[in-house]
């Protein structure tokens, strides 16, 4: 019989596996599907990997049930698979393994270094289904991999250590080799760790063999359990259509060697390794003889969880936020369109009429309807520093991935933009440029939340940030739907991931706004009623026959049928003022739409609300 795994991996250096997402990702499985379904649909497909790297030399394989959790799989509608996959996958690998080999249950962070949205609660929920699943199914020990801060790694650790005495292995993903993303030192990170029951700690992925041979060198001094370690085959590069890698399997076989003269017992591959990257870590070690480990005093290695230290807040003392304002009084946001040009002029203008009309901001859309426009960012910053008037700035989910968005917010952070409107944005495909991808890296629901997650000065990454940004949020409303309840609790959804305000879409119907008022009576933030004038009579037509979002009645687009050029924006401008007659009765906040650059209109509506609202305004307050 083979011995234990611990015992195993006390005597000798043992022969992890290489890549599976990747290796199938090169053997023609796209990217976007759930590899791990594969083990339902496929299990032929995944047995073949497997032996391949038995064959290659692998002592040590692993199921393939990486991101076999409720949450992962949610998105490919399987979560009502979790414990079929899970057995499955541990199944597979130890018809692949033999009676020799060593069968470990992969378990995948879920947070995965980014969603620091997800509960405790949510991640116990969903540990605890997984590895039950692998443990009723029987493996040889549970790979906690890819974890990138200690607080996820405990909660998964002791989730296994309720139900099983099992080997763990507890792997780290590391970007800045001193720290975990929670802040924590690497060699404090494996004394808590140890403690809480883990067998083996080590690293994987997000770096090559190097990165991870000087995480591991950090360690050195306090390592007192076996090693693992599963460096990517470098970093990818994207050539042709195709991710490749670079890191050679000759280099992995020197590296390997390397390794385990650092105290590896357990040598592997993570992304872009190949059974020939096996190959060579295998024949590299072929009769290699480990040196015991270190024994440390028990003492010497115990630790307590530290507080995690508080990122700086912003200072106290600025002036009130929309928020602030609106709960007091009467106020005008006005939204002015960013020119589809490099002139910039009458833009201006513009601001600095509305700024001396009284608008309390001026809101910039994000390449609305998906047609180009200047940079809402940039042009906030100008409107901001040259006319004075407060920037609430438009980021749409459709342009910018994970990684620009965060930056985006980043910027408006350092040019002190803090009012911004969280939107899904119009498909790409509908706009100017219908051959640009819509990104769409995030919804609405979750944006929100990612914003509010940099006030608590944590980055979309989970990474601490050494300073809280001050952002108030807000999100999109459309009441012109058929069932305005329904649309009422999709907004609830909305405050409950963080929103501050709410903006509706242009309103053209005094009796919605009552209706409006009566539905959301109980929601605690602010609403800001739509009204945009109308133009002509083919602007109405067009907005109410063609623009998602916006419906007309019959009696206003009767009342425009017809009229051009200043006829029609009187009229435009009329209807608008019987409108915010009823909206300055119900609500506070008030949400002009400028259009066609036409922004005496909105000039003339703002001042008609301060009338409505018996504010004056004295000449040097604005």
């Amino acid at each position: 019989m083979k011995p234990d795994l611990r015992k195993a991996m006390a005597d000798q250096v043992l022969i992890g596996d290489g890549a599976m997402g990747t290796f199938l990702y090169q053997k023609g499985f796209p990217v976007g599907i759930s590899y791990e379904e594969l083990n339902l649909t496929a299990p032929e497909v995944i047995r073949d990997v497997h032996k391949q790297y038995m064959k290659a030399g692998s002592d040590v394989l692993e199921s393939n049930t990486f991101s076999a959790n409720y949450d992962k799989l949610s998105k490919y509608g399987l979560e009502g698979k979790v414990e079929e996959i899970n057995r499955a996958g541990v199944r597979i690998a130890r018809e692949a393994a033999g009676p020799q080999g060593y069968v470990v249950g992969a378990v995948g962070s879920i947070r995965g270094g980014k969603r620091n949205n997800i509960s405790s609660e949510e991640l116990k929920r969903h540990f605890e289904q997984q590895i039950h699943a692998q443990l009723t199914e029987g493996v040889d020990g549970l790979l906690l991999e890819t974890f990138y801060d200690v607080e996820e790694m405990l909660i998964a650790l002791s989730l296994v250590r309720k139900n099983s005495e099992l080997p763990v292995i507890a792997q780290f993903a590391v970007e800045d080799i001193a720290r975990t993303l929670d802040g924590y030192t690497m060699a404090d990170a494996f004394r808590i760790v140890k403690q809480a029951g883990a067998d083996v700690f080590g690293f994987n992925c997000r770096t090559g063999p190097n990165g991870l041979a000087r995480a591991l060198e950090t360690l050195q001094h306090v390592r007192s359990l076996p090693a693992s370690v599963y460096p990517n085959a470098g970093i990818a590069d994207y050539v042709d259509g195709e991710y490749r890698y670079g890191a050679s399997p000759e280099y992995f076989g020197q590296m390997g060697l390397r390794f385990a003269d650092m105290g590896a017992r357990l040598i592997g591959g993570c992304c872009g390794t190949t059974p020939e990257h096996i190959a060579q870590i295998s024949a590299a070690l072929q009769g290699y003889q480990p040196m015991p480990l270190p024994v440390l005093e028990e003492a010497e290695e115990r630790i307590v969880i530290h507080e995690k230290q508080e990122p700086a807040s912003k200072q106290p003392g600025g002036e009130p936020t929309l928020v602030d304002l609106v709960r007091e009084r009467h106020t005008v946001i006005v939204e002015l369109d960013p020119p589809r040009d490099l002139d910039i002029g009458k833009f201006m203008k513009g601001a600095e009429a509305l700024k001396r009309a009284g608008a309390d901001a001026l809101t910039l859309a994000d390449n609305s309807l998906a047609v180009t426009r200047m940079s809402n960012m940039a042009l906030g910053h100008l409107v901001q520093s040259q006319v004075g008037l407060r920037p609430l700035i438009h980021i749409a989910c459709r342009d910018r991935n994970l990684i620009g968005t965060q930056s985006h917010m980043m910027g408006f952070d350092a040019l002190g933009i803090d009012h911004v409107l969280a939107v899904t944005g119009d498909p790409a495909k509908f706009g100017d440029l219908p051959g640009a991808s819509s990104v769409y890296d995030l919804t609405s629901f979750e944006i929100i939340r990612m914003i509010k997650q940099l006030n608590e000065g944590v980055a979309f990454s989970g990474k601490p940030l050494k300073q809280k940004a001050g952002f108030v949020v807000g999100a999109a409303f459309n009441p012109n739907v058929k069932h305005l309840d329904k649309a009422v609790q999709r907004l609830e959804k909305k405050i409950a991931s963080g929103a501050d305000y709410i903006m509706t879409q242009p309103v053209y119907d005094a009796e919605l706004i009552v209706r409006m008022k009566e539905a959301t009576k109980h929601l605690d933030i602010p609403i800001f009623v739509g009204v945009m004038p109308l133009a002509s009579g083919r602007n109405a037509e067009y907005l109410h026959n063609e623009v998602p979002g916006i419906q007309l009645s019959e009696q206003v687009r009767s009342r425009m049928a017809g009229l051009e050029g200043e006829e029609g924006r009187a009229m435009g401008v009329q209807i608008a003022m019987e409108l915010l007659t009823t909206a300055v009765k119900h609500f506070n906040g008030i949400y002009l739409m400028t259009p066609f650059m036409f922004y005496d209109m909105t000039v003339q509506l703002t001042q008609y609300v301060w009338e409505l609202s018996g504010r004056s305004l004295s000449p040097l307050s604005h």
